[in-house]
Order: C-alpha cells, then structure tokens, then sequence
C-alpha cells in the first residue's frame, strides 16, 4: 500500500508526538502500529517518513531556535503545547531541509496537521510563526 505525502506528514507526526512524550517509545514499534500493512506481513516504511522523523529529531535543536523568537510575549519552546510544537518542527523542517517541497506546501500541510490535531487558535498561531519563517526565507533567497 502507498501512502501519500499527507498521510506520511501525519504518520511523521504521530512518531514524533509519541517520542516528544514517551522518550523510551521505539520508533520501529510505533512505524509497525502507524504504517497500514496486509495483514501478517512487515509494513514498507517509506524513505521520505525515515528522512522527516529522523530529520526533526537530529535538527530540534536547531528549528526551537529558529522557532523562540518568533513566539509573543518571551515565551519558551516550553510552553507551547506538544502538538503544535511538533507541527511547527515538522513544518519548519521541510521548509528549512526538504528541497523537493515548496516552502509553501510544507506551510499549507503543516496548517493541514493543525487543523487535526490542533484548535483554530493553535492553527492560527503556527500560521503565524510559520509565516513569518516563510516570509523570512523568501527576503533571505532574494538577497
């Protein structure tokens, strides 16, 4: 079975949900739970999923700098809730590292993820924030 890149977006979310929550959560375990697969045999993990949870997870540091600043008020990384944290990385991530996903796409799925696992305030927040990288990125390739 094929997945789309939304339905890996989400699967790549839900993986990094599960480690932002449970540090001791197998990734492997949580691809054979997530990934749908016939019945008796090995889900295929697809290579793009690989690259996006491996991808936030090794670059976090990274995107929560990029990400402070933007956030009202001095808050921290540590107050936003998990959900769009984790959008707001996996957004960041391909806009940032993805060179085959417009920025815009990468922007648009990442308000798609807000949209299920987040409120409309949540929504509107990591809209924000991640318009203001995109728009950022834009000035920089401008330049």
């Amino acid at each position: 079975m094929s997945l789309t890149r939304h339905q890996i977006r989400k699967i790549a979310f839900q993986v990094l949900f599960a480690k932002h929550v449970n540090a001791d959560a197998n990734v492997e375990d949580l691809y054979r739970q997530l990934i749908p697969s016939k019945t008796g045999q090995a889900p295929v993990i697809p290579e793009y999923l690989i690259t996006l949870v491996n991808g936030v997870t090794e670059k976090a540091a990274d995107l929560d700098a990029q990400i402070t600043p933007l956030l009202a008020n001095k808050w921290s990384i540590s107050r936003l809730a998990n959900p769009d944290l984790i959008i707001l990385r996996l957004g960041l991530y391909e806009m940032e590292y993805s060179a085959e996903v417009p920025t815009r796409v990468a922007l648009n799925e990442a308000l798609e993820l807000a949209k299920e696992f987040s409120d409309d305030d949540s929504r509107r927040f990591i809209n924000g924030v991640l318009s203001k990288l995109f728009d950022k990125a834009d000035e920089t390739s401008a330049e």
